[in-house]
C-alpha cells in the first residue's frame, strides 16, 4: 500500500515501540471520574479489542485519542510522539471511523473521498491512486460515482473505512464499527479488517461490545465502568478466567471489579 514489504514495516514498528500508548490515562467530567488509570499498548499487524458494555468509557477514551477531550491524567503516545505536544502532527498517523456517519450523503462515493484527500493536502495523482487502491481492497468500485444516500449500510460503512485509510495511516481507530450492519455484512468487515492489520502491517484498536467480532488472537482489552478490568490475548483471558468461552470470561472479569 506505499509504504513498503508489510510484513517489514510491522517487524520494524513492532521492534521500535508500539504504534499507540495509552499510559496511566485518567478522565473526568467535572467531579465526575469516566476513566481511570487505563494503559495500554497497540501494535502494528495486530487488532487490538476494547471490549466493553455501553457506559463502559469505549467512547470516552476514543475522544481523548482523538483530541476532542483532553486527559486529566496520564498520557497518550502516536508513534513515539506525545499527542498533548504534537497534536495534528501525531494525528496525522491516524485514521478514524466513529460511530455515527460523518459522510456528505449527496456526494458521491469518489467526491466523498476526494474531499478526503484534500483535507488531508494530497497531491491529485496521489489521492486519485489512493482512492483505486480502496475502492478496490473493499469491493466499491462498481458504487464509486453513486451518491452515498443511495448505499445500503454496509457500503457507507466501507466507504468510511476507505477514507480513514486514504492516507495510509498507522493506525485505525474503530468506534462500533459494525452498529446497524447484518450477521453476514458484518462478519465479512470483521475478516477484511482483521486481514488488513495483517497483511499491510496497520494497527487496529476497535472498540466493540460483540464478542462474535473478536478472535482468540487478538489482544483484548476489557473496559468496565471506566476501568480496566482484564488484557492479555483473548486465549489467554479465557484460560485465566478458568470459563469456557469469551462471554463468560467477560462476565467474569466484569464482575471481578465491582
Amino acid at each position: 500500500m506505499g509504504r513498503g514489504d508489510p510484513a517489514d514495516r510491522a517487524t520494524q514498528v513492532t521492534a521500535e515501540r508500539p504504534a499507540l500508548s495509552v499510559e496511566d490515562l485518567s478522565f473526568s467530567y467535572g467531579t465526575k471520574p469516566m476513566l481511570s488509570g487505563i494503559s495500554f499498548d497497540v501494535h502494528a499487524g495486530r487488532t487490538t479489542i476494547l471490549l466493553g458494555l455501553n457506559g463502559s468509557g469505549k467512547t470516552t477514551l476514543f475522544s481523548l485519542l482523538t483530541r476532542l477531550f483532553v486527559p486529566t491524567g496520564g498520557r497518550i503516545v502516536i508513534g513515539g510522539q506525545q499527542l498533548a505536544t504534537a497534536g495534528g502532527k501525531a494525528l496525522r498517523q491516524v485514521g478514524i471511523v466513529f460511530q455515527q456517519t460523518t459522510l456528505d450523503l449527496d456526494l458521491s462515493v469518489e467526491q466523498n473521498l476526494r474531499y478526503f484527500a484534500a483535507l488531508q493536502g494530497m497531491r491529485r495523482g496521489q489521492a486519485e491512486a489512493r482512492i483505486d487502491i480502496e475502492l478496490g481492497a473493499l469491493d466499491l468500485v462498481q458504487r464509486r460515482k453513486e451518491r452515498v444516500r443511495t448505499l445500503n449500510g454496509g457500503h457507507r460503512r466501507r466507504l468510511e473505512i476507505a477514507r480513514a485509510l486514504l492516507h495510509e495511516p498507522r493506525i485505525l481507530l474503530l468506534d462500533e464499527p459494525t452498529v446497524g450492519l447484518d450477521v453476514d455484512t458484518r462478519r465479512a468487515l470483521v475478516d477484511q479488517l482483521h486481514d488488513r492489520a495483517e497483511q499491510d502491517g496497520l494497527a487496529i484498536l476497535w472498540a466493540t461490545h460483540l464478542i462474535d467480532e473478536i478472535r482468540h488472537d487478538d489482544a483484548l482489552v476489557i473496559l468496565h465502568e471506566g476501568r480496566i478490568a482484564a488484557r492479555g490475548r483473548s486465549s489467554e483471558l479465557i484460560a485465566r478466567s478458568g470459563k469456557d468461552d469469551l462471554a463468560a470470561a467477560f462476565a467474569y472479569y466484569r464482575n471481578a471489579v465491582q
